[in-house]
Parts: C-alpha cells; structure tokens; sequence
C-alpha cells in the first residue's frame, strides 16, 4: 500500500519539497539583514561560485570585477561579503578589534592540528604570537643575517650558472629554492639543500600537496570528507604526504633538541630555539612542529612570488631597471642591512611590488563580531563573514592614481591616503615589518 502511493504521488511529493525549499530560501532571504547588500543575483542563494573562483586561483580578479561593478561593499554568498573600504578593512584587522578568524582556517589543517595561523582561538593565538614575537623582532632577525646572505649568494650564484648553461635562468625556481631552504634552516636547524641539488625534496612536494589539499578542504570541506570514504588515489596520496610530513618534522626537532642539549653554546639559532621547552617558557613540541611547517608553507611561495614579480616588473621597464641599478651600484661590495635601508628608490620599488603584487592577494575571512558592524552604509550582523582582499584595497583609484600601472616613484612622497591604504603585511603591530630578504635579492639582482 506505502509503496503504491509512494510511486503514485512521488512527482508531486518531489515537486512540493522543491516548492518548500524555494519558498522557505525565499523567505530566509527576505529577512536576512544582508538582503540590501549590492551582488551578484546567485550569490544570495549560494557560495559556490566564490568557492570555485577561489580553487582555480582566480579569485582576487573575481571580486575585484565585482568591486568595480557594484561598489567597495559586495555580498560574495549568503552569509557573506568583500569590503574594499580602506576604513572598514583597517577595523576588521586591527588587534583587539573582535573580528575573529573564520572557523574555515581551521580546515586548513589535517587531523584538526592548531597553528598560529589557522587557529581562530584568541587565547592560542595569543599566546603563541607572543613566545614568537622575540625570535622575530629585528635584533633577531639581524643576528641571523649572515645564513640567510649566505644562502642568498648562493643562489645568485646557482642562477648565473644556469645562465651560462641555459641561456636564461628560471628566477621563480631559483627563489622558492632559496626562500625554502632559509625558512628550513631557521626552523630546524638545517637546510633543505635544495639549491645545492637544484631539485625540490620529497618534503617540499609532501608540503606543496598539504597546502593544495588544505585549500580545497577549506573551499569544498563536504567534498573533503566523502573523500576520505573514496578510493581515489591523489587522497591517498595525500594521506602519505600528510605522514610524511609529521615524520620529518619530528625527526628534525628530536634531532635539534639532542643538538641543543648536548652543546646549547654551539648549535645553529633557530626561530625556536627558546621555545624547546612544554613549560611555561616554551611550546609543546608539536605546537612547534604545526607552527613551523606552516611557516614555511606561508613564508616559501609567498616570498619567491614577491621576488619574482619585482624582477619581472623591473626588467621589462629599462627606466625603471637603469635608476635601481645606479642607486645599488653605490653600495660597498661588503654591505648589510642596515645600508639597504637607506637605498631610497629600492625601498620604493620594493613597496610598488607589494602593492600591485601582494604575497596573500585574496580573502581573510573573519567573522563579524556579535553586535555587528557598518560598512559602506550597510548593516552586517554578527556572526557574518567579512573578507578583504590587498588586490583590490591596493588598487583604490581614490588612494593610486594609475592604480595597474608600476610606479615606484609613487612613493617618493606617500600622500595619507596612500598610508592608510598599503597594508602589505596587515593592519596588526608588525604591520611595518620588512621582507628583508627582498631587499637582499633585489640588489644583488640589479648589481651591474
């Protein structure tokens, strides 16, 4: 009997659970504070289209179209929006700020493993930006300059062998080798010795598929988990990258901490050095491990990009190329840091990449706090998600004028606007922190 009506009425029982979920979409709508906020018709209804856009890498172009078709407040999903309000943006990273990360970065991570980057836990990250804010101050990071110049030669060198060999040196190659390998040694003790080999290692490749596998978990987290039920076989290779990984890793701290406790006056220095320790003092050493592995996920791509486009943008503009080689030429051939900053015109190429080149281009979820937030005029209520993105905020016609075009010398003489607008490294407290490997390379790179 059940299943005569079922085969008797199951078109319209279908059809009217479609008419219920449309209407009651209809209605969720109608009442979302949201509903006013300017967009894309489907994006009301839907996230999948940023979610796509955002898998195939093309998601800065995407919104920044939306941002010049519908305003500096667009709605990007249903319950969520891209601010390209200088204000607005400035607000919504500024620490203490109560907009905090969206619960999606924790999908970076396999296994539910915590870092300074993807927790959206105040306390944890509380915590560790201030065990890490020492080995990251610049007297620290001065000290170890002498590792990082050597390395940097080194790859200078490596380029102009393959020059000579080749005709032409692959630079993006050359600087993610360069970039991994530094970040490597300062957080284990020891390079990748990928410049050496002039090949990635198996760890860098486990690294690159868990970065890969992180962001498609964080855009299509359903889809993430039915694979973990498939047999498909780039899942399972993950799963073995993901072993590796976490094998590596604590081979190379038990190896540093052996280091360090049988000659703690002679080890190399790490970012970490002082943080080897569960107590009070330190971090537990997997806290270490997630930290350190997702600083040289953050840290390797994000730098040879940024060096690579200053390259690109400065050799395929002779005008440009011919005042940075003159101001570089005056340096001693024995130089530091501190002679690099006062290089004026490299400091403003330097800046002019990371406008129009930013290391992370595209969103920063954050979750808008309970009382909400106005932006642009429109009411988000708490519990939203807010994102902004550097490509557009670095592209505001009202801040750079010519905003596509490269221009260092823009910022020969920054207007506030332009202050308030460049925010390569976020709106926190070491937000005017340099890349001073970037200063580095790019002399070395322009020296006639």
């Amino acid at each position: 009997m059940g299943s005569n009506f079922v085969a008797s009425h199951g078109p319209a029982l279908i059809f009217l659970f479609l008419i219920f979920y449309v209407v009651t979409n209809i209605y969720r709508e109608r009442r979302n504070p949201l509903s006013s906020v300017p967009g894309p018709f489907l994006c009301k209804w839907t996230d999948i289209f940023i979610r796509y856009q955002t898998v195939i890498g093309n998601r800065p172009r995407y919104v920044q179209a939306l941002h010049r078709q519908y305003g500096p407040v667009v709605r990007v999903g249903p319950n969520a929006v891209d601010i390209a309000e200088l204000a607005g943006a400035r607000e919504i990273h500024r620490i203490g700020s109560g907009f905090l990360k969206s619960p999606v970065y924790e999908l970076l991570k396999h296994d539910n493993a915590k870092s300074i980057f993807t927790t959206s836990d105040p306390k944890f990250h509380s915590k560790h930006r201030r065990l890490l804010s020492s080995p990251f101050a610049d007297a620290n990071l001065h000290s170890l300059e002498p590792l990082i110049e050597g390395r940097i030669r080194l790859t200078m060198k490596r380029m102009r062998e393959e020059m000579t060999i080749r005709g032409v040196a692959d630079v993006q190659k050359w600087f993610s080798f360069m970039a991994s390998d530094i970040i490597g040694e300062l957080s284990f003790g020891d390079s990748f010795r990928m410049l050496e080999q002039g090949k990635k290692n198996q760890h860098i490749k486990d690294m690159e598929i868990a970065a890969f596998v992180g962001e498609s978990r964080a855009a299509f987290p359903v889809l993430s988990r039915l694979a973990a039920f498939l047999p498909i076989p780039f899942f399972k290779e993950a799963n073995k990258s993901r072993n590796r990984i976490v094998e590596y890793t604590d081979e190379s701290i038990n190896r540093y901490k052996k280091l360090l406790a049988a000659s703690p006056d002679n080890v190399k220095p790490t970012l970490f050095t002082k943080l080897y320790n569960a107590g009070k003092a330190g971090l537990p050493d997997a806290e270490i491990r997630d930290d350190a592995s997702d600083l040289i996920i953050a840290g390797s791509d994000t730098t040879a990009n940024t060096l690579t486009y200053l390259t690109w943008a400065v050799c395929k503009t002779p005008i440009i190329r011919q005042a940075l080689v003159a101001e570089v030429a005056t340096l001693p051939e024995q130089f530091s840091d501190k002679d690099i900053q006062h290089l004026s015109y490299l400091n403003q190429v330097i800046d002019e990449t990371l406008r129009l080149y930013p290391a992370v281009p595209c969103a920063l979820p954050r979750v808008v706090p309970p009382q909400g937030a106005i932006f642009g005029g429109h009411w988000v209520p708490g519990g939203s998600t807010v994102t902004t993105q550097l490509w557009s905020l670095h592209r505001d016609p009202v801040a750079f004028s010519e905003p596509e075009k490269f221009d260092p010398s823009r910022w020969s003489s920054p207007t506030q606007e332009m202050k308030d607008a460049f925010m390569p490294f976020g709106a926190g407290t070491r937000s005017k922190c340099r890349l001073w490997t970037v200063e580095h390379v790019s002399q070395q790179l322009t020296r006639p």
